[in-house]
């Protein structure tokens, strides 16, 4: 038995969008989770699988383009539930193709569309060159936050839609603007690899907050040595492209 208060986070398609190592994202948030003295439980959604909409956290990592037709249908299926949690502010983190699909449209390399779900307001299209490289960028909302990109998709960002930050090292959404990610609500939307969170704690202390306050009411932050990921972080900042 545990005194532990629960929180659930729902992984998409974990079978066939996390070829980029993103699961990374899911074990630091579960660490993070249980150091603030939670007692988190994972619940993976995957082709077929019933919808669990009593959650508190939502991830979704990248695949390739044919991860991201496979999945296609299934996510439109499962599209209103999810945009009726992201109009309730329930956190959500998706990383490079479910970023993709969390918006407009994506068209492919072969000028085949992919039709996204809406909630975020931008649209991609496949670029002639892959942006590869460690990352670094500036966010009014999480200070510098780093990472590793690798995508050939092009974002662009629509009316008013927020960056996450914009890019000192790299390329970000686009080769254009050095616009990178979309925020909307409290959903965040990134090319950031890395994986993301467990170099960038104050972006899973966000997560964590938002679920906590959906749930309970209310967060009461432990205090964590970051130490060791600052050391990290310095590390990963010294690094060129």
């Amino acid at each position: 038995m545990t005194d532990r208060l629960k929180l659930r986070i729902l992984q998409l398609y974990p079978n066939d969008m996390n070829i980029y190592g993103d699961r990374g994202n899911l074990l630091a948030l579960d660490r993070r989770l249980r150091q603030h003295g939670f007692e988190p439980e994972i619940i993976n959604h995957n082709i077929g699988d019933n919808f669990n909409k009593d959650v508190d956290i939502i991830i979704g990592g990248g695949g390739q383009d044919s991860g991201q037709e496979k999945i296609q249908e299934d996510l439109k299926y499962i599209s209103n539930k999810l945009k009726i949690l992201a109009e309730n502010g329930t956190p959500m983190l998706v990383i490079c193709g479910m970023y993709q699909l969390f918006g407009n449209q994506f068209i492919t390399s072969q000028s085949k569309t992919i039709k996204g779900i809406g909630i975020l307001n931008v649209e991609t299209i496949a670029g002639d060159e892959r942006l590869i490289g460690n990352i670094k960028i500036t966010s009014d909302k999480f200070g510098d936050i780093i990472g590793y990109e690798n995508h050939s998709g092009q974002t662009y960002l629509g009316e008013n839609t927020e960056p996450l930050g914009y890019v000192t090292l790299g390329e970000g959404n686009n080769i254009h603007d050095k616009s990178e990610g979309a925020l909307y609500k409290n959903i965040i939307g990134t090319y950031l690899h890395g994986s993301l969170l467990p170099k960038n704690p104050r972006i899973t202390d966000f997560l964590i907050q938002q679920a906590a306050i959906n749930r309970y009411g209310k967060f009461i932050p432990a205090e964590i040595d970051d130490s060791l990921i600052e050391k990290a972080r310095v590390s990963a900042m010294s690094r060129p492209r």
